[in-house]
């Protein structure tokens, strides 16, 4: 199976001390892209870094996490702004609202997130958007800016059939983990009904392990028991969900197949 995971932190301190032994891993499970969502500017030297020293494997973004919009915005923002002209990045990222750990900043939420949008137009790439107790929120901010200049993925996605339709409509995927392999998860049945035309993998490690992993830090190896649940889900094989979940995320992405 070749797979992409969508959407990993491998450039954060927990994986610093096992970390060529953690991508090893991931490639010898077959994931041979990770892309890796920006947090605010404390990680971005180790982003470039992991960037640098994985290029065709490790495929950065940039962007402010609305967990971490708080007073220096602007100065965030215009960090963002200028590693987006200097660097190539496959997607503006990790971008959107939070409305479950702090709701103090739920204006700059707002803003940081429609300048990001915009800024994901300017250099037309995709954007990778978080959206906790707030995929509403999220949906109609960019259906409010959709002008056929926006594309990407709603991270973690974890909604309603109505709101998965909704996403899309508006021309975005849906962005699948561990959460799947979860026994009570609804997540399935609301799959069913979307069908895998848009779904794309993720890990988000080292969060959202998925069975038989929960409570180990999560890593791109892990994507093979989402991908095996997902063919359960679907009635088809672990090798169809690859397939069909690369050629997504190539397709949202603009990124070339793996040599």
């Amino acid at each position: 199976m070749t797979l992409i995971d969508t959407h990993t932190h491998l450039y954060l301190d927990e994986f610093k001390p096992q970390l060529a032994a953690t991508v090893n891993r991931a490639l010898a499970a077959g994931v041979q892209q990770m892309l890796l969502p920006a947090i605010d500017s404390t990680e971005h030297d180790n982003l470039l870094a992991l960037m640098a020293k994985y290029p065709a494997n490790c495929l950065g973004m940039m962007g402010l996490h609305p967990c971490y919009v708080k007073e220096n915005v602007a100065e965030e923002l215009a960090k963002v702004e200028a590693l987006l002209a200097a660097h190539p990045f496959v997607a503006v990222g990790e971008i959107g609202l939070d409305f479950y750990w702090d709701k103090s900043f739920t204006d700059q939420q707002y803003e940081a997130f429609r300048r990001q949008l915009q800024l994901s137009k300017k250099y037309n790439i995709p954007v990778s958007i978080h959206s906790r107790n707030a995929t509403d929120e999220a949906i109609a901010v960019v259906a409010d800016l959709q002008d056929g200049g926006l594309s990407g993925v709603f991270h973690c996605f974890g909604g309603s059939v109505e709101q998965g339709q909704k996403i899309m409509d508006l021309g975005f995927y849906l962005g699948i983990g561990g959460v799947v392999t979860y026994k009570n998860a609804a997540l399935a049945e609301v799959l069913k009904t979307l069908g895998t035309s848009r779904i794309v993998l993720e890990t988000d490690a080292p969060y959202l392990s998925p069975v038989p992993y929960r409570g180990k830090r999560n890593e791109p190896a892990y994507l093979v028991p989402v991908v095996e649940k997902l063919g359960d889900i679907f009635g088809c094989s672990a090798e169809t969900i690859a397939d069909i979940t690369s050629a997504n995320a190539q397709n949202v992405f603009k990124i070339a197949p793996h040599a």
